[in-house]
């Protein structure tokens, strides 16, 4: 048995917290806050929990701790809520009337199957990373946009076919090959509004993004895709362009535009789903 089996607190977790948030990566922090009798971990071990479900760095405890936390982990960075983990023996929860996997007041309740038959509460914290903006196009909605997403905490970056013909753009413009191909957490959005609409479609559906929405009308949108899918695109990845751009506020204006953009980019980002609006 090795130190750190001996004292969980030994793990120091933050070299590699500090690490995958450099990598843009998500994932939750697990720690212990309270125990109650004989449990292996103590008020202040910590682990963190990856996306897929695995325990990637620390300690909380063996097999009788690991599949209520990481369940937890899971739920936490699908729905960005933290959560708090209560592990009790099974008999507490009958004498309880609770129900293993039942939450009450923000308590999940969880079935502590080990001999010892200790307590443990255990704190779940999601660590999101901000999402990224790609705007495609120097159109007055794409202006707006770009100065309207950064303080709901998007990282903004603003791309076109030809940023050196661009002198007054007041942010500043990569070209698309300076793209990164992979970026699990981007949101695209194509403003070039009649200026080279095609080519910054058929580039945004070669990047990774969650999801890539056009401005312009329903039927330039529908033309747009035809002409995409007979150049040789996936068809599941044509189809899949938001078209119009935004939710259906009746904005007429680039800044009513970019406001009704921005809205649903907010929602898709909290829900992974466009709201529909009915008047």
């Amino acid at each position: 048995m090795n130190n750190a089996e001996i004292n969980p607190m030994a793990f120091d977790i933050e070299a590699k917290v500090q690490s995958m948030r450099a990598e843009g990566d998500q994932f939750a922090i697990a720690t212990v806050v309270r125990t109650i009798s004989v449990t292996a971990a103590k008020p202040g071990a910590k682990a963190i929990i990856n996306s897929s479900g695995e325990i990637v760095e620390g300690w909380i405890g063996g097999g009788c701790a690991k599949g209520a936390v990481v369940k937890a982990a899971v739920q936490a960075l699908s729905d960005g809520e933290p959560k708090l983990v209560s592990l009790k023996p099974e008999e507490f929860l009958k004498e309880n009337g609770l129900t293993a996997g039942e939450e009450i007041d923000g308590v999940l309740a969880a079935r502590n199957m080990c001999p010892s038959r200790g307590s443990m509460d255990i704190f779940v914290e999601p660590i999101l990373c901000e999402p990224a903006l790609l705007i495609l196009g120097v159109s007055p909605v794409a202006r707006m946009l770009a100065s309207l997403a950064e303080p709901f905490a998007f990282k903004v970056s603003w791309a076109c076919a030809e940023p050196s013909k661009i002198s007054d753009s007041g942010n500043e413009l990569i070209g698309f090959d300076d793209l990164l191909d992979n970026h699990e957490h981007r949101y695209v959005v194509v403003a070039t509004q009649g200026s080279g609409d095609a080519a910054a479609l058929e580039k945004a559906l070669t990047l990774q993004s969650r999801l890539v929405s056009f401005v312009g009308s329903r039927r330039k949108t529908q033309h747009l895709q035809e002409k995409l899918l007979n150049s040789g695109l996936p068809e599941e990845k044509v189809k899949a362009i938001k078209g119009p751009a935004g939710l259906d506020i009746g904005g007429i204006t680039p800044q009513e535009i970019a406001l009704s953009i921005l809205a649903e980019l907010v929602a898709y980002r909290r829900t992974q789903s466009i709201p529909v609006l009915t008047k």
